[in-house]
């Protein structure tokens, strides 16, 4: 933030013109608005200032050309910014934005997700806004406290996010490439792969069929979790189960299943099931399931349901099934995509400003969400389309990636990945009964009181964790067994403690009553 000498000369400058302008007799009609001066001048009153945000994936070929035009036109409406717009490969991104914000790095605004903002948070490297976002945004806060989901991006009572407002679930499907397992003779009838067991008999099918292709990257964990309505925190391996009224912290190597889902995971690696190289694969697991490189894919509802798939190669055709559809699942949370601005950001009223008028301004909108028409996009009646024989693999700015936390639901068009009332369907669908909103919405966990305990469990995960998980290990009992026992000599118990603690202020806070 700016010092106060700053916002005086801020205020000070358009005051003394004012007073310049109607000695001059140059104010034009009586009453007018010094304000609507600057906001449509179209030779902005502050210096230029560079912008400088980070979003995750490929940087498409159209962008620096879109965002040129995004400049000029807030340059217009008064605000003298240009923008420098990096990407980080999704694999890399979490990561990377924790080594650039420990290294004192300076830039304005990122995209961040769940887990990975939880993290940053707790370590202090975005910027408090609760002063800042109602003068700055006042629009943009307007809707937020409509939304009432602000709550979701505070720690230690301070805003650091700005989240997204979309509705929607992310239970799991399995996903798998039907045109080559029609191909081979395999069939399986609409959700009949609703288990573990069921995956593992169709990935042997699978393997069997095409036994030089790779068939998954995934683990079998994440298809334990859903079995035991496992809640993770996003917090180091630790969750709660659904169904327990107490709401108890526990680590996920402690649990049962852990040890089924390990026993698994060493099946379909010794079967060339899980690829070899799945452990130390940084590629986009996406993009892998869109070339054509895997045969199996673990999804959500969205990508089940979507009207293009994004497949590079129109032959290819998916089949998905919705797993374990009984069980529970929390809703995805406000910070599934969410927008914060860098705590060493000498800009941060300026950032708010322009997302401020992205909340109102539908014509910006359209051109940083879809670029420029004729170039990036054309219009189908109400439909986004692609033009020039482009399409969701080839693109060269829609569907860029981290654009999710900035989408306005009033805005938002209907595309030809999304078409129609997509949206709705999704929101729908996250009302079901099986559907739930999470017990600890708005908890952003807090590790300054654990931060040791915690960096040695991070370590241990990486050294002996990751190949349990990913089945490297000659005899999986043994090595969960002497895995629990390490984790819990180097303090679990106050990491679980600690954590417990700021689940229970949670809980309190959400019931007060």
């Amino acid at each position: 933030m700016k010092s106060s000498v700053f916002r005086f000369q801020r205020w000070l400058a358009p005051h003394l013109l004012c007073m310049a302008l109607a000695l001059s007799g140059c104010m034009g009609s009586p009453g007018a608005d010094i304000n609507d001066f600057f906001t449509s001048s179209n030779h902005p009153s502050e210096p230029e200032v560079t912008l400088k945000f980070y979003f995750g994936g490929e940087k498409k070929a159209a962008t620096d050309e879109v965002w040129t035009a995004v400049s000029e036109y807030v340059k217009d409406k008064g605000l003298n910014v240009k923008f420098s717009i990096h990407f980080i490969s999704w694999p890399e991104y979490p990561e990377k934005l924790l080594v650039m914000a420990a290294a004192g790095d300076r830039w304005d605004l990122n995209f961040d997700s769940d887990s990975s903002f939880r993290e940053m948070a707790s370590r202090g490297s975005y910027m408090a806004l609760d002063k800042l976002l109602p003068e700055y945004a006042p629009n943009l806060y307007k809707k937020y406290q409509m939304d009432g989901n602000l709550r979701s991006t505070m720690m230690n009572g301070d805003i650091v996010g700005l989240p997204w407002s979309i509705k929607m679930n992310q239970r799991p499907y399995a996903g798998w490439r039907v045109d080559l397992a029609e191909k081979a003779g395999i069939y399986r009838e609409p959700d009949s792969v609703q288990t573990v067991q069921d995956v593992d008999v169709l990935l042997h099918e699978l393997k069997h069929a095409y036994p030089n292709s790779k068939v998954t990257r995934i683990t079998a964990l994440p298809f334990y979790l859903v079995r035991e309505e496992w809640l993770d925190l996003g917090f180091h391996g630790l969750g709660i189960n659904l169904n327990d009224p107490d709401h108890k912290v526990q680590a996920i190597e402690q649990q049962p299943f852990y040890v089924e889902a390990a026993a698994m995971s060493k099946k379909w690696y010794e079967d060339k099931i899980l690829s070899p190289e799945s452990l130390i694969d940084r590629a986009d697991s996406s993009d892998q399931w869109r070339n054509g490189k895997v045969l199996f894919t673990l999804t959500s509802h969205e990508w089940a349901h979507v009207a293009d798939q994004g497949f590079v190669d129109s032959n290819y055709r998916q089949q998905m099934s919705l797993l374990y559809p009984d069980k529970k699942q929390v809703n995805r949370s406000p910070i599934s995509n969410v927008v914060a601005i860098n705590r060493n950001s000498e800009h941060a009223e300026l950032v708010l400003q322009f997302l401020d008028m992205m909340e109102t301004d539908r014509k910006l909108y359209d051109l940083v969400i879809y670029g420029i028409e004729g170039k990036t996009y054309q219009m189908d009646g109400e439909q986004v389309v692609y033009p020039h024989n482009l399409s969701d693999s080839t693109s060269n700015y829609m569907g860029w990636g981290g654009q999710w936390a900035l989408w306005n639901s009033r805005f938002i068009r209907s595309t030809e990945t999304y078409p129609g009332d997509f949206w709705g369907e999704e929101a729908r669908f996250a009302k079901i009964p099986v559907n739930l909103d999470s017990p600890l919405e708005g908890l952003l966990l807090s590790e300054y009181a654990i931060s040791k305990e915690v960096e040695e469990r991070v370590q241990l995960y990486e050294d002996m964790g990751r190949s349990i998980e990913f089945g490297l290990v000659s005899d999986v009992k043994e090595a969960v067994s002497d895995y629990r026992i390490k984790q819990q000599n180097i303090g679990l118990d106050k990491i679980i403690g600690e954590v417990q603690r700021q689940v229970d202020l949670n809980l309190a806070s959400n019931h007060p009553d």
